[in-house]
């Protein structure tokens, strides 16, 4: 007998349809004798909806009252799942992430799991039952309910893979697993069998949608090997475990393109020390998670300056104008631009540490195309550009063909 977590992702619980597809799935395993956990996300559209709501009432809503708006998403699946399973005559009980025992900090909307008491969740199996946790939300020390932020579902089942000492952990989504690139944009993207935690952790937090790249830093942290499947049919899915040497005999495993970055530039910022300090101090005392980073320092006549730019999400960028703004009387920086119309591409593979010429490559790509590169960011396994949005998908395949192509 196993004991297994499986998280269902928005799509795989769009419908009511879907719904009976999941439960017929969890009963197959849990006619085998294993025991079943359970984490779901709200239904497909359900949390933009909510936001949505929230936002035709007031622009920037309360983040606390989100957390108690969006954590509704997540309790209708779970009933309606546990729901599903009675009609097929399996015990089931759903929990949300509060009576799971998952216990955050009290940032809310982007909360982190600070520990997780399993204890009720290791009665309710033992007694029978399949238990459906609420993925994406939690509970602080006080009471408080919170949210993990986009794509928590994937960090609640791996936590509590990690918490049980769960046997297995499946992903499951609406694709076959993980594919060298988005193939909805690239056609000959090919599924991979299996790829590292640093390369996942990479292509997931470089825009790739198949996991969250908070997810995959916990499953690194405690060695919570896990599979990425899709619920719409029973085809072997991609393994994300700890790096081997076979890995690094493929010098790219992915190309990622986010479509969701906004830049910002700080024009004319006084060339002194401290000045970069001020300003992403005050970003990430406002929980704004920068990128990627760019300073020009100018060597004209006159008073030293730069022009400073960085990258946020799209979603924070009026959040981080708004800090930005609250910065130019002490700082003196002329202006402030923005731009959303740009994408990141990236490359991602472990082999890069072992082969030369891979950015070369990658740029002469991209000019041949006539894409030009905005801002450029590396680490040991990726390399990373911002370009024109318009150009990102046009750019993701010709990088790909270069790398990856037959």
């Amino acid at each position: 007998m196993a004991l297994i977590v499986q998280k269902y992702g928005g799509s795989s619980v769009a419908n009511p349809e879907r719904i009976k597809n999941v439960a017929a799935r969890v009963t197959k395993y849990r006619s085998q004798g294993d025991q079943i956990v359970v984490v779901v996300s709200a239904m497909s559209g359900v949390t933009d909806n909510l936001i949505k709501l929230a936002k035709e009432i007031m622009p920037v809503p309360s983040e606390r009252e989100m957390d108690m708006l969006l954590a509704t998403g997540e309790q209708t699946t779970i009933a309606l799942t546990a729901i599903a399973l009675h009609a097929l005559g399996v015990d089931a009980i759903s929990l949300t992430g509060a009576q799971a025992g998952i216990v955050t900090d009290g940032v809310h909307t982007k909360a982190k799991i600070q520990n997780i008491t399993p204890k009720q969740i290791h009665a309710l199996l033992n007694a029978g039952h399949v238990v459906i946790v609420a993925g994406f939300q939690g509970q602080t020390a006080e009471g408080q309910i919170t949210t993990l932020g986009r794509g928590g579902s994937d960090l609640t089942a791996i936590a509590l893979a990690a918490a049980l000492h769960a046997d297995l952990c499946q992903i499951y989504t609406d694709v076959d697993g993980v594919y060298t690139a988005d193939p909805r944009i690239v056609t000959d993207a090919r599924k991979l069998k299996e790829i590292s935690y640093d390369e996942m952790l990479e292509l997931a937090s470089l825009g790739a949608k198949v996991m969250q790249s908070r997810s995959v830093e916990f499953a690194k942290k405690f060695g919570v090997v896990f599979e990425v499947r899709s619920s719409l049919n029973d085809n072997p899915g991609t393994i994300v475990k700890e790096e081997t040497e076979s890995m690094e005999e493929v010098v790219i495993r992915g190309v990622s393109l986010d479509k969701n970055q906004a830049k910002v530039t700080l024009v004319a910022v006084p060339d002194q020390p401290g000045v970069a300090s001020r300003v992403f101090k005050a970003l990430a005392d406002a929980v704004i998670n920068v990128d990627m980073i760019v300073q020009n320092v100018s060597h004209g006549s006159g008073s030293p300056a730069t022009d400073l730019s960085f990258t946020v999400d799209k979603p924070e960028l009026v959040k981080a104008s708004r800090v930005i703004e609250t910065l130019k009387k002490d700082i003196g920086y002329r202006e402030a631009i923005s731009d959303e119309k740009i994408a990141k591409l990236s490359i991602v593979g472990v082999g890069m540490r072992s082969h030369s010429g891979v950015a070369a490559k990658m740029f002469e790509t991209l000019a041949t195309e006539g894409i030009n590169i905005e801002m450029i960011s590396t680490s040991e396994i990726k390399i990373s550009v911002v370009i024109e949005l318009a150009k990102g998908e046009q750019a993701m395949k010709a990088v790909h063909k270069a790398f990856l192509g037959p």
